[in-house]
């Protein structure tokens, strides 16, 4: 009998909203090259010469309003998401973090301990779309941690298309959003346009044309907008909702270049055009967190609220649900593909 277990990857926590504890987190973060993509000693004085000696003050003052009795949101909710899947799947499921803890290291150092000898690790970084500073660096690290074990393993890939993702974020959407409310605003997190080019694997063909996530190309297996218009695309039309009735935005930028429109100037700019009730989902996160209960929740609500918004509607993140867990589940039990 096959022995498995799963290993879930998410993105991560500082240990507390200390700036003293943020600060090595966001080192850990920022000084990812498939994060922040520059020559190393740029790199370094960007993050160690400057961000790092302002930044850490700021963050930890939003995880602060957002921080529970139990710790941080994210690896609250991952934990919870970890002990369903188990129970759903009846093998060990184990839990690690890119960037904090548990680390990848530890998380597999746990898991292998409770699990004893695995024919297959199954690994979920838990990222509907494909990104290079998310899916890549958790594949990038998985691989190191098990460099030598002799254990073998399997990532599951972007799941932005899957019906019973789909179905459960459209389920989510409708037991939340209230009758009256005129639009639906999908918010996902923004990422640089040159990550789009740098994992393009024909190398010319994103953001080449205007309607090049319309065209069918193989580089769509690790393009991150072409991932999230089907996202989008799929849940609107389980919604019903009409052309008109919906859009997506980026949110969490950092500097230039970053895919458009942002999610800031949409929610300020939305009363202005007639829409005062408004609904936000935020698809690319299947846990709730900074970027959605302090950015969305608090400030984007207050400045929509500000702008002559009337009614500001978040639609909770996946979380462990219990129609997401068995989603999760069906994607752990699907074969690996076959290779060509």
């Amino acid at each position: 009998m096959t022995r498995e277990a799963v290993l879930l990857v998410n993105l991560g926590s500082p240990a507390s909203p200390r700036p003293a504890d943020v600060k090595p987190y966001l080192d850990e973060f920022l000084m990812d090259p498939y994060v922040l993509d520059i020559p190393t000693p740029l790199r370094a004085l960007l993050v160690r010469g400057l961000i790092l000696n302002t930044r850490p003050r700021a963050t930890g003052a939003a995880y602060e309003k957002i921080w529970t009795s139990e710790g941080s949101p994210l690896v609250v909710m991952s934990r919870h998401t970890q002990s369903a899947l188990e129970a759903e799947l009846n093998v060990p499921v184990g839990l690690a973090m890119r960037y904090g803890e548990p680390s990848i290291p530890h998380g597999l150092a746990e898991l292998t301990a409770r699990a004893g000898e695995i024919d297959e690790l199954i690994v979920v970084p838990l990222y509907p779309h494909y990104a290079m500073a998310s899916t890549k660096t958790v594949e990038v690290a998985v691989e190191a941690a098990l460099a030598g074990s002799g254990i073998k393993h399997r990532f599951v890939g972007p799941f932005f298309d899957d019906p019973a993702y789909l179905e459960a974020l459209a389920d989510r959407a409708r037991a939340t959003i209230p009758a009256g409310t005129q639009y639906v605003l999908f918010s996902y997190h923004g990422i640089p346009e040159r990550h789009l080019r740098k994992v393009d694997l024909t190398g010319a063909h994103c953001l080449g044309t205007a309607d090049c996530c319309e065209r069918s190309s193989i580089a769509h297996a690790t393009c991150y907008r072409h991932q999230i218009i089907g996202t989008t695309e799929g849940v609107a039309q389980r919604l019903g909702l009409r052309r008109d009735e919906y859009g997506l935005a980026f949110q969490s930028r950092l500097g230039g270049g970053w895919l458009e429109p942002f999610t800031d100037k949409e929610l300020v700019a939305f009363p202005g055009r007639g829409i005062t009730r408004l609904a936000v989902i935020c698809p690319s996160f299947v846990a709730d967190c900074l970027e959605t209960l302090e950015e969305i929740v608090i400030r984007g609500r207050a400045s929509f609220l500000a702008a002559g918004g009337e009614a500001f509607t978040y639609v909770p993140c996946l979380n462990d649900d219990a129609a997401w867990i068995a989603a999760l589940a069906a994607l752990c039990r699907k074969p690996a593909p076959v290779a060509a």
